[in-house]
């Protein structure tokens, strides 16, 4: 009797029966063919076709052994990778979402029994870690692919290089409220306050007020008029009692206070270059092809203190900003980003200041002054080397 056509009923019957999993005893994997009643399983057993592939089979059974096998494990870790990733997950979960597949590899066509056999196999092999617990044995993957690898190693990178900026501001911090104390300290060993006592409380107290020398040429009236004075004070200043001495430290802060004419010249042209970086200084700062740090955190942990790269600047002090990792772009303000300190050797951009839109190379760091050493790039200043403070310049993207 011919073969029922593809849309007859009795075709379309047969692929409807087919459809969904069978009975594994009545599958040849061999042949790869699922019947579906024990009667089916039989006539099956003793066709021509399946008596070809059991002699092959006979010749090397090692080979379709482990040809299977091979399949199995390729099948599996392949569903474990793709569905459950990295996850601890239990064996007899990823058993059955793999035999849910028709065209699965069965296992007793493999060299392993059981599923916890296959299970320690993989253990020992290092392709999954295994633990067993009283509710069944758990697998989790183990990714070795170079690119997973490549894109751990990067993300520690970056990681790393968040502490050492995070550091570095903390650093920054600590040696303002060093500075802070100690110049607060410094102003308190100054101010130096004497008391006003008197040795006997029968005398009284007198205020010697020293009248300038006169000179040659004043009138004679002038000096009689003095030396009436001098004659009224000279019996008070006998009776009265002298007001401690001022301690010597008011002397030395005096001599202190007095500078060298080199001093005074060096503080001369210290004023005058803070005129001209004040003369030229914005509060603007942002430019575009420059890497930036997000430190606002209404963003979420997604972009906080991720690196991104100015696109486009918008009205001076908002800009467009693309992430580095992601590819994302936001629109933000100034005030939610911050410059970022390359390695020396790189490429900066200075931002503000009398140098403002010059390209430099970072020659190194000063973490005591919170400033960096330049080579200019370009400019008619080119090849000279200037300090400037870290919000003034940042990495070129």
């Amino acid at each position: 009797m011919g073969k029922a056509d593809f849309l007859s009923p009795k075709a379309i019957s047969n692929r409807i029966k087919s459809k969904g999993l069978q009975k594994l005893r009545w599958y040849c994997q061999m042949c790869q063919k699922q019947c579906r009643d024990e009667n089916g399983f039989k006539c099956h057993c003793m066709s021509e076709s399946h008596q070809r592939q059991l002699l092959l089979a006979s010749e090397n059974p090692t080979k379709f052994m482990d040809y299977f096998s091979d399949e199995f494990k390729s099948d599996f870790l392949e569903l474990l990778r793709r569905r459950f990733g990295t996850k601890r997950v239990h064996n007899n979960i990823v058993y059955n979402e793999y035999i849910s597949h028709r065209e699965h590899v069965h296992m007793n066509s493999t060299q392993w029994e059981t599923l916890t056999d296959f299970t320690k196999w993989l253990g020992r092999k290092g392709l999954c870690k295994v633990d067993e617990t009283p509710k069944g044995w758990y697998i989790q993957y183990v990714d070795r692919d170079p690119e997973t690898i490549r894109r751990q190693e990067e993300q520690a990178r970056k990681k790393k290089q968040e502490l050492d900026d995070e550091e570095r501001s903390a650093k920054f911090i600590q040696e303002q409220v060093r500075r802070g104390m100690d110049g607060k300290e410094a102003e308190q060993a100054q101010s130096v306050y004497t008391e006003l006592k008197r040795e006997s409380e029968e005398e009284k107290v007198a205020f010697n007020l020293s009248a300038p020398v006169a000179s040659s040429s004043r009138s004679s009236s002038v000096l009689g008029a003095s030396s009436v004075l001098s004659t009224l004070k000279a019996p008070a200043s006998s009776s009265s009692v002298k007001r401690k001495e001022a301690p010597s430290g008011s002397d030395s802060r005096g001599e202190r206070k007095k500078k060298s004419a080199l001093e005074e010249i060096m503080e001369i042209e210290e004023k005058k270059k803070k005129k001209q970086s004040s003369a030229v200084r914005t509060d603007y700062w942002l430019q575009p092809n420059i890497v930036v740090k997000i430190v606002t955190k209404k963003l979420g942990e997604k972009y906080h203190k991720k690196k991104a790269v100015v696109m486009e600047v918008k009205e001076k002090y908002g800009a467009v900003v693309k992430m580095i990792d992601s590819g994302d772009k936001l629109k933000l303000d100034q005030n939610h980003l911050e410059t970022v300190i390359p390695a020396p050797g790189k490429r900066v951009l200075i931002l503000n200041g009398p140098y403002r839109d010059t390209e430099a190379l970072l020659e190194g760091i000063d973490e005591k002054k919170f400033s960096a050493t330049l080579t200019l790039d370009s400019g008619p200043q080119k090849g000279d080397m200037v300090d400037i403070a870290y919000e003034d310049f940042s990495k070129l993207a």
